[in-house]
């Protein structure tokens, strides 16, 4: 179990992903830490297959393949809307629901769809995000962070990723996708998982 130190100003970090939002989310969240952070990609790692039942497996599997080939610290995200009238599907599916080429349109077309189907007037949702921190030496830890919120037709806003545009946090009247995306990090589910993260491994030592 990896324990407050692990991560420090000073520290270097893979972010295991290829999803440039994430990448961005992630630069934005540990820059205040004085964690210099690098992507699976520009090391030319390969992007692993989400074989996981689960979020926290499928963030594990990223961050011990990251860590592995890289003997760097990884940092592992895997997150997903869960629907509460569809069973919380699409859940850890919620990237493959837009295709082989992850459009995310054609994902939230067919969640719309979907809902529509079941007749249910429900739109309650939540966003999850897990992150899981593996080391070299293979110590790791992992964190989970939840938003409520509701899902709503046709997609408004052109900010953030994913099904940002069609997902209206509780007590906000915008859905991500037109929320200033600083605001909406600063709330996300994301930021839920991360507070925890660095609450537990961070240590400042400047």
């Amino acid at each position: 179990m990896l324990k407050s130190g692990a991560l420090h100003r000073g520290s270097k970090l893979v972010i295991a992903s290829h999803n440039e939002g994430k990448l961005y989310e992630f630069g934005a969240l540990l820059a205040p830490f004085g964690i210099d952070c690098i992507s699976a990609g520009s090391l030319g790692l390969p992007e692993p297959e989400e074989t996981g039942g689960t979020f926290e497996a499928n963030a594990l599997l990223k961050a011990r393949g990251a860590a592995e080939a890289s003997g760097i610290m990884a940092l592992g995200d895997d997150s997903g809307i869960e629907i509460e009238a569809l069973d919380n599907k699409p859940g850890i599916h919620s990237a493959r629901w837009g295709g082989p080429t992850r459009d995310f349109r054609l994902a939230m077309d067919r969640l719309h769809t979907e809902l529509e189907a079941s007749g249910s007037p429900c739109r309650r949702a939540n966003f999850i995000s897990v992150l899981a921190l593996v080391a070299p030496d293979k110590q790791e830890a992992v964190f989970t962070g939840k938003v409520f919120g509701e899902v709503t037709w046709p997609p408004r806003g052109e900010n953030g990723f994913g099904y940002d545009p069609i997902f209206v946090p509780e007590g906000h009247n915008e859905t991500f996708g037109e929320m200033d995306p600083d605001f909406k990090n600063d709330m996300s589910h994301r930021m839920r998982a991360f507070e925890q993260l660095i609450d537990a491994t961070y240590a400042n030592d400047a």
